[in-house]
């Protein structure tokens, strides 16, 4: 089970990040513009927006695998930390971003404008967003864990602009591509190897995806 986690979260973790990084590249960088693209295009900065969210919170059981792995317990903590602050951000985002839709750009711009740099815990974190895949990557390469191309590729995720309402620029493309070619090889490679599950785990699995889904439906309600 735990192999297959880390199969999926590899392989669907990767492709949701740059789902949502291409959706959002037709709108300008900045955070005016991606307020402006929620009253003109909520759907698609939504679907956007919610992409790489989904993405970046899959990213979990792959780095903690693969720190694990390799004994990269830095380098798994740095990113594990820079995930958690583009979480953080990603609270952040939703709640500018419905207040553009229901009241307007001009008005959440303005909001966004006057509190962009108010300081709070993750403001002395950001350095993690970057320097955590940089560390990570280079001890998978030390570690003959992913090869020198795979390893650039993981690296690369360090590009990524950090900060609320970042939108697409060509970085933010190098990146999650560089991120599935590090993990979709290694995705596919775990997903295949992994034993058959029993006629046991299927059944619970059964039981567990609706319950799941009646909890997740229950929670919209809070």
């Amino acid at each position: 089970m735990t192999q297959r986690l880390t199969a999926v979260a590899m392989i669907l973790g990767s492709l949701l990040l740059l789902t949502g990084t291409l959706l959002r590249s037709q709108f300008n960088f900045f955070f005016p513009d991606q307020l402006a693209a929620m009253t003109t295009h909520p759907g698609l900065t939504t679907a956007a927006y919610t992409c790489f969210l989904a993405g970046n919170v899959l990213m979990w059981p792959a780095v903690l695998a693969l720190s694990s792995r390799i004994r990269s317990y830095w380098g798994g903590a740095l990113v594990m930390f820079g995930l958690f602050e583009r979480t953080f951000h990603a609270g952040i985002d939703q709640f500018a971003l419905n207040l553009a839709y229901r009241h307007g750009a001009s008005f959440a711009t303005d909001l966004v404008a006057q509190s962009y740099q108010d300081i709070h815990l993750f403001s002395f974190l950001s350095f993690t967003i970057m320097f955590g895949w940089f560390v990570l990557a280079f001890e998978a390469y030390r570690a003959k864990a992913l090869g020198v191309v795979r390893s650039i590729g993981l690296a690369s995720m360090g590009l990524l602009p950090l900060g609320v309402l970042k939108g697409t620029e060509l970085l933010s493309i190098v990146g999650t591509i560089g991120l599935c070619v590090a993990f979709l090889p290694e995705g596919v490679r775990l997903m295949r190897g992994a034993p058959r599950p029993s006629r046991r785990s299927l059944v619970l699995t059964a039981i567990a995806v609706p319950v799941l889904g009646a909890l997740a439906f229950a929670s919209t309600f809070g």
